[in-house]
């Protein structure tokens, strides 16, 4: 018997079943654990970001359109909630969006994903990361990097969404996913290299 989808749960959380709230809190918690802590650099914020997601969520629930996909949705709700925590930290940006931008040629087709478009010979952001060193400075890079760009590479490498499914999100034009995305991705691969010189990739 195929599973419940995510649409369907929310559609019967609407009619009135809180558990299948539960179940969708459950499904998606480990992911969007690890996407907040990575897009904030904080266990506590994270939890905290998690939990107001959910709330949002229920707050919401009449203006979803279950035609369209839960995961996404969720994901821009702790991203929006995320992107106001950092706000109110006073997080500045440490480089433009213009940064210059290393590889690719701009030619992929809208259906690539980020690890596609990993042309840099480094570990990608959550790749193979086994100790605690290497979680702190892979950490240390993504915090280093502009709201706009981490949030991008963050949501491209957990959702796996095509430069289609990320402009409609996140509500931006094809186009600036691309270039952004190609940023991230060069930035993120510049910072490694230049605090882990003699670190070869796995």
């Amino acid at each position: 018997m195929p599973e419940t989808t995510d649409e369907q749960l929310f559609e019967q959380y609407r009619r009135g079943d809180a558990g299948a709230l539960r179940t969708l809190i459950e499904r998606h918690q480990p992911d969007l654990m690890r996407f907040l802590y990575r897009l904030l650099g904080d266990r506590a914020a994270a939890e905290d970001v998690f939990q107001e997601a959910f709330l949002q969520v229920h707050l919401s629930q009449g203006s979803f359109d279950t035609s369209r996909k839960f995961r996404p949705w969720l994901f821009t709700i702790a991203a929006n909630k995320g992107r106001d925590l950092l706000r109110k930290r006073g997080r500045r940006q440490t480089v433009g969006l213009s940064a210059p931008i290393s590889g690719g040629s701009g030619g992929e087709e809208s259906g690539a994903t980020f690890v596609d478009l990993m042309e840099i010979d480094v570990p990608t952001p959550d790749r193979g990361v086994h100790d605690e060193e290497r979680e702190r400075r892979v950490q240390q890079v993504l915090n280093e990097m502009p709201d706009p760009l981490r949030e991008i590479l963050l949501l491209a490498y957990f959702q796996r969404l095509s430069y289609a499914q990320i402009a409609d999100d996140l509500d931006i034009p094809l186009g600036t996913v691309k270039s952004r995305l190609h940023a991230a991705v060069a930035h993120f691969g510049r910072r490694f290299k230049e605090l882990n010189p003699d670190e070869n990739p796995e």
